[in-house]
Formats: structure tokens, C-alpha cells, sequence
């Protein structure tokens, strides 16, 4: 990961992201399939795929809960944050363009809302249903499809976001799904909900 954006993504780690999105408030826990330490990055070795070129990824897909949307790029806000999807009826995930692309190796960070104000349900209202193994994978514009495996599901506070877990180096390609959660605060949540996962495949 190159300096610059190792800078814009503590910087989205400073800020509350998301912070215009909702959904149900839960209780304030942090949540982990694996118990302590790092999630694991990785499935077993076995099911572990070679890393791919670098293409924008386009659509992303999660038949777990039901996602099918298209992936806008994000980049970063005036303030020098890292933008958020706009608030809009037809709700979109969005690939932060400083991050590597999915499947590249490092963790390409996807984002997208819990709720989009009056429009109702965001494209990631249910990522806190998402289990071990489920799949995940993004379209990419050159044709080809990431899969991942999840690896982990986490409900962390906004004040004790994990940087070092999320946007550290990796030697491997994954997978980092941000959307809010937990208690409301104002128009916004305290929590952030954060998926990881590993690539296992690739293909048309």
C-alpha cells in the first residue's frame, strides 16, 4: 500500500464513517466468528487463489442476504476523509479507488449504507447476517468475477475502529466490507459493522 493511501484510509478510521447512515439499533458488542486476536485473513490453504491483475471492480454480489448492486468509486472528500456512497434512492456500494481492487493482493475496502435517510433500506442493511464461508463476489471490468469467502464479522465502535485490522498490509488478496451499526446517535450510529473475507477464486 503506497503512503498516500495508507494516510486516506487512517483518516477514514479517524472519522465516523458512514455517519448519515442507519438501520435497527443493536446492542454495543463487538462480534467475531474467530475469538481474539486478528480475524483470520485467509481460508485454508487449500482453497487459497492466486492474486489477479488490477480491474475496477463494477457490481458486487453477496447471495447470503440477498445483494446485487453496482460499485461506484469513492475517493476522498474535501475535508480529507474518504467518501461515502451519496444518498440516493436507488442506493449503490462504492469501491474506495485507493485501495487495491478486488483480488489484488491487499484489502480492497467496499463501503455502502445501513440506510439512506427517507429512501429507506441501503444496499448493506444486512451485512451483520453474513456468516463464516459465505460467499462474496465482485464483477470486475475486465470480465472477470472475485469470489471470497467470509472470515469474519465484526460490530466494533466508531471510537475504537480497528485501522491496523482493516487496512493494514496483507500478503494476500481480501476483502473489507464497511457499513454502520449498533446504537443510534443523532442522524448517525455509533458502531461500524465490518466484514472480511479472503479470495478463494476467480474466473468469467
Amino acid at each position: 500500500m503506497t503512503p498516500f493511501s495508507r494516510r486516506a484510509f487512517t483518516a477514514a478510521a479517524a472519522a465516523s464513517l458512514l455517519a448519515g447512515c442507519g438501520g435497527h439499533p443493536a446492542g454495543r458488542t463487538t462480534t467475531a466468528l474467530p475469538t481474539g486476536g486478528r480475524p483470520p485473513s485467509s481460508p485454508s490453504p487449500a482453497k487459497a487463489a492466486r492474486p489477479l491483475g488490477r480491474s475496477v471492480p463494477v457490481r458486487l454480489l453477496i447471495p447470503a442476504i440477498g445483494v446485487d448492486t453496482p460499485v461506484i468509486r469513492l475517493g476522498l472528500a474535501p475535508d480529507g476523509r474518504v467518501q461515502v456512497p451519496p444518498v440516493t434512492a436507488h442506493d449503490r456500494a462504492g469501491w474506495y479507488r485507493h485501495s487495491p481492487t478486488p483480488g489484488q493482493v491487499g484489502p480492497a475496502v467496499i463501503l455502502g449504507h445501513v440506510t439512506v435517510g427517507s429512501f429507506g433500506d441501503g444496499v448493506f442493511r444486512h451485512l451483520t447476517g453474513l456468516s463464516r464461508s459465505d460467499r462474496v463476489v465482485a464483477r470486475l471490468e475486465n470480465g472477470t468475477a472475485a469470489e471470497f469467502a467470509v472470515t469474519a464479522v465484526r460490530t466494533v465502535a466508531k471510537a475504537d475502529f480497528p485501522a491496523d485490522d482493516v487496512y493494514g498490509d496483507v500478503d494476500r488478496p481480501e476483502l473489507r466490507l464497511i457499513t454502520c451499526g449498533g446504537p443510534r446517535s443523532g442522524d448517525g450510529y455509533l458502531d461500524n459493522v465490518i466484514v472480511f473475507a479472503a479470495l478463494t477464486s476467480a474466473g468469467p
